[in-house]
């Protein structure tokens, strides 16, 4: 029998014999496994960070605030000359030319300052003024080429397309923050587009084939693409070297002994880097303060009070916390240990509902945190899928881990009363006790066994307890409706634990659970004909983990390494 923790007293030994030299002769495949499992703290997926972002709609609204300037002063000098718009294809080419004046100058205004956008979003914005700009000029050309085409026998000219092309391609590379692989796409579409118009109309037009077959016009067919390939060139270079740039500024920024490698994502108080230690190389993860909020006095309390109290928990199944400290410019930060691993949401979003005794497994870990915790005074008060993970520590696979105190609330501490006062709705609302949804004073021990028997919930059937577009519909029913039992949705889920997971989402406090133990005793009482033991994990891991995440887990081991 092997003890997972032989420094907590009430730690369970696994029920199921292990064989050592077996479980040791899975390493290298554990191993293997655990690079391509990333924890990100904050249980969010490595999208473009709110750094990132921020910096996308900002770069994104000044070029297309220069575009729409640039289009209005040639809109300016048209209608000077408005006769010669008058009929004919002018007509359509001044229209155009207010349509994508406008177009820009509305971009340009949504993309306000102080507006989130998602990632979509942003490329959605990007595609619309790069886009638009591009046609125009591909119009714009065509009829150029037209014009020249049709006045051949008068005046032999063929118009510069180009120079509003270079001015494009330098726009994007300069403002557009990208990899310079997907710069080198858009960038070289922009470069092939006035080929494109050109070779379009010269076949469309026995006019423009003489044109270019005379002499001072029979090197534009080379000289035009020479120029486009070299900008093209020269761009993706330096959005390359600019990235670099960016990258070893990123690198190069410190808290305390910390050196900051990547982000890893955001939450509602702070953004989540991978890290190391300067001298011992160890990684983990870093949670800073964001700088927008750095002047609130009330999330700086919050924030504090989160380090402490995750600080006072040392049981194996919570976070460790390393570090806390403050810059000189005032950034707040605390370091935690990095989890390889995935969030229960991420399990059930790629692989579906859990098995029974994978849930007990889990959630016997979590009793065993949520205990020591309420032992302490603290009520976790945010209890959710994003906030429980499966992580790889110790050679062991799904040790449970319980994250993010971040609304924890001591029992009986009247010092910290005015930083969640009494009415005020805290927690997320498809996981929240009916206590919380509205907004009581009684929240204790109890409202996290509600939220826990949510989670269980949603990690046996797929869905949340209650499930309705509107946040505020959910907290009612968390207040008001019954939940469809669980074995309507799975059958295969057995009574004992249809019956656990009821019982700690009933409405009055005094019917649940009482406290973590007891949930506890209650889960391992679960019949589990296929029980679930750290070798099975071992062997899930390594046939479904996720790849995505290879490069990221690899790093963080690499640092470990060095």
């Amino acid at each position: 029998m092997l003890n997972l923790d032989p420094n907590t007293d009430n730690q369970e030994t696994i029920e199921a014999s292990i064989s050592l030299e077996a479980f040791n002769g899975e390493t290298a495949i554990n191993h293997a496994a655990a690079r391509g499992k990333v924890a990100l703290v904050e249980g969010s997926a490595p999208h473009l960070s709110q750094e990132t972002r921020a910096l996308l709609r900002d770069r994104l609204r000044m070029v297309a605030l220069l575009l729409s300037v640039g289009f209005g002063l040639f809109l300016v000098r048209s209608l000077l000359d408005l006769e010669k718009y008058a009929t004919g294809s002018m007509t359509s080419l001044f229209y155009a030319h207010i349509a994508v004046t406008l177009l820009l100058a509305l971009l340009a205004q949504r993309l306000c300052t102080n507006c989130d956008f998602v990632l979509h979003n942003l490329r959605l914005s990007e595609f619309l003024i790069i886009g638009s700009s591009a046609a125009f000029f591909m119009f714009m050309n065509y009829h150029k080429l037209m014009i020249c085409a049709d006045m051949a026998e008068s005046h032999s000219y063929v118009p510069n397309l180009i120079a509003p092309w270079i001015l494009l391609i330098f726009s994007y590379a300069m403002f557009v923050p990208n990899t310079w692989q997907r710069a080198g796409i858009v960038l070289g579409s922009l470069g092939l587009a006035p080929m494109a118009v050109l070779a379009f109309s010269y076949f469309r037009s026995p006019q423009l084939q003489e044109l270019l077959q005379m002499d001072e016009f029979r090197g534009l067919p080379v000289e035009m693409p020479l120029m486009l390939a070299m900008s093209v060139l020269i761009s993706t270079v330096g959005v390359k070297t600019i990235g670099t740039l960016r990258r070893e500024a990123f690198v190069a920024r410190q808290l305390g002994q910390y050196r900051l490698r990547q982000m890893l994502g955001s939450g509602g108080m702070g953004e989540v880097y991978l890290a190391e230690h300067e001298m011992m190389k160890r990684p983990c993860a870093i949670k800073v303060i964001r700088p927008e909020k750095a002047g609130d006095p009330q999330v700086l309390a919050r924030f504090e009070r989160e380090v402490r109290a995750t600080a006072k928990l040392s049981h194996w199944n919570s976070v460790d916390i390393y570090d806390y400290g403050r810059t000189e410019d005032g950034t707040f930060y605390y370091v935690m240990e990095f989890l390889p691993g995935h969030n229960i949401g991420e399990l059930i979003e790629g692989h579906g509902p859990l098995p029974p005794a994978r849930i007990v497994f889990l959630m016997k870990q979590v009793c065993d945190a949520l205990a020591e915790a309420h032992d302490q005074g603290l009520v976790h008060r945010d209890i959710k899928p994003a906030n429980i993970y499966c992580a790889y520590r110790g050679g062991f696979f799904d040790v449970a881990k319980l994250l993010d105190f971040g609304l924890a609330k001591p029992m009986t501490d009247s010092q910290n009363a005015e930083l969640t006062q009494a009415g005020a709705i805290t927690g997320s609302p498809l996981y929240m006790s009916p206590e919380q949804a509205t907004g009581g004073d009684m929240v204790d021990e109890r409202s996290d066994i509600y939220s826990l028997g949510a989670v269980m919930y949603f990690m046996a059937t797929g869905h949340p307890p209650f499930e309705y577009s509107q946040p505020i519909k959910v907290m009612v029913a968390h207040a008001s409706e019954t939940p469809r039992p669980p074995r309507e949705l799975v059958p295969e889920i057995p009574e004992e634990l249809e019956e656990i997971i009821l019982r700690c989402l009933e409405k009055q406090q005094e019917d649940r659970f009482q406290d973590a133990p007891t949930l506890r005793e209650m889960l391992d009482q679960v019949p589990s004909p296929e029980p679930w033991t750290f070798v099975e994990a071992s062997r899930w891991w390594q046939e479904c983990g996720c790849p995505k995440r290879k490069a990221l887990a690899a790093e963080a081991l690499e640092l470990a390494a060095v």
